[in-house]
């Protein structure tokens, strides 16, 4: 039987991968990945706009879901393994794109000398770690929270209520989970926001629904919070135009898009699908990106990324959220130059 695999259109650097291997590749858009487009797949390569659930895959007989992205939240993760079909992601691809975006956006707001304020960080796994350590490295003090490692670990941390009393900046770097133990959807609320003592800046490059929105739109109208930086929003594309207008910075959910990022996604997700049907190592074009540096300097952040032209883009158009983020011109990470190597003075 021959192997075909669905890989979703707008991903980059996956074009002629796994043919010579002998797979049979279609190249789609998210809106033609239908049930009909998947009932002859074995495998489906896709990102975040692809609900991956019963209805898609109920009569077909694809056993592989490999998602060129870190978050799950499009897969029904608990269906797809109760049918026998494993699910791959790309957990920490983009993770210095995230960091470049989110200190690129408080640089573009406080300047370069950051060393006199207190970021508290909100989730403190892939994305936080890296955060944590650049914040240390341009002398901020930093607050953590991370209940599930703090369970899981133990240790020193701060509490949401501590950040909330003492942060100059919160950026939210958690997962979007709506129930269980650790629950993080609408984390950010009024009760949260009513809390903050420093009128901080409030960064969401997490998951929109981390946030309440009319929570945040009220805390910045009544001066408890003093500019929010957001990226990823309650209900994508269809963004709320009160947000929208309120925040300083306001991106079509592109943190992470990084050309470093990308190829890692990529990579992960086909390897993941070369596994799972025991083919050989895929053979890429472009070489994959190390980690990102641990200690960065203001000048080369400042000088990698400026939120300003993709803020106005989208105000200016919030109708083409979608537009604005598939035809994104990937971004080049700190540390990295234009081929992709460590830059030396980062490495």
């Amino acid at each position: 039987m021959d192997l075909n695999v669905i890989i979703e259109a707008n991903i980059p650097y996956s074009r002629s991968i796994l043919e010579p291997m002998g797979v049979k590749v279609r190249y789609l858009a998210p809106e033609l990945i239908t049930p009909e487009a998947m009932q002859d797949t074995d495998a489906l390569v896709t990102r975040t706009r692809t609900r991956c659930d019963k209805e898609l895959l109920e009569h077909s007989r694809c056993s592989m879901i490999a998602s060129a992205t870190i978050g799950l939240d499009h897969v029904n993760t608990a269906w797809c393994e109760s049918h026998g079909i494993e699910v791959a992601n790309a957990p920490g691809c983009n993770a210095p794109a995230v960091a470049q975006y989110v200190f690129s956006s408080i640089m573009a707001l406080k300047g370069s000398d950051l060393s006199q304020l207190t970021l508290g960080i909100i989730g403190v796994g892939n994305v936080g770690k890296i955060v944590q350590q650049w914040a240390k490295s341009l002398g901020m003090r930093v607050l953590l929270c991370d209940p599930p490692r703090q369970k899981a670990e133990g240790g020193k941390w701060n509490t949401m209520d501590q950040i909330a009393r003492e942060a100059d900046i919160i950026t939210f770097h958690t997962p979007l989970i709506r129930d269980g133990e650790y629950p993080t959807y609408h984390m950010c609320d009024a009760a949260f926001l009513d809390n903050c003592a420093r009128t901080p800046v409030i960064i969401n490059a997490a998951r929109g629904a981390v946030v309440d929105t009319p929570a945040l739109v009220k805390a910045l109208a009544d001066g408890k919070v003093s500019h929010a930086v957001i990226d990823c929003w309650e209900h994508e594309p269809d963004i709320s135009p009160e947000l929208l207008d309120a925040a300083v910075i306001a991106t079509p959910h592109i943190a992470g898009y990084s050309k470093q990022g990308k190829i890692r996604a990529t990579h992960m997700a086909l390897d993941a699908v070369a596994r799972h049907f025991h083919l050989p190592q895929p053979i890429f074009a472009e070489p994959t990106p190390g980690p990102a540096p641990t200690q960065v300097n203001a000048c080369e952040i400042m000088l990698s990324y400026n939120p300003a032209a993709d803020t106005h883009a989208l105000k200016k158009s919030p109708r083409l959220f979608e537009q604005l983020r598939n035809n994104y011109n990937l971004r080049t990470e700190v540390g990295f130059d234009t081929s992709t190597k460590p830059n030396k003075s980062l490495s």
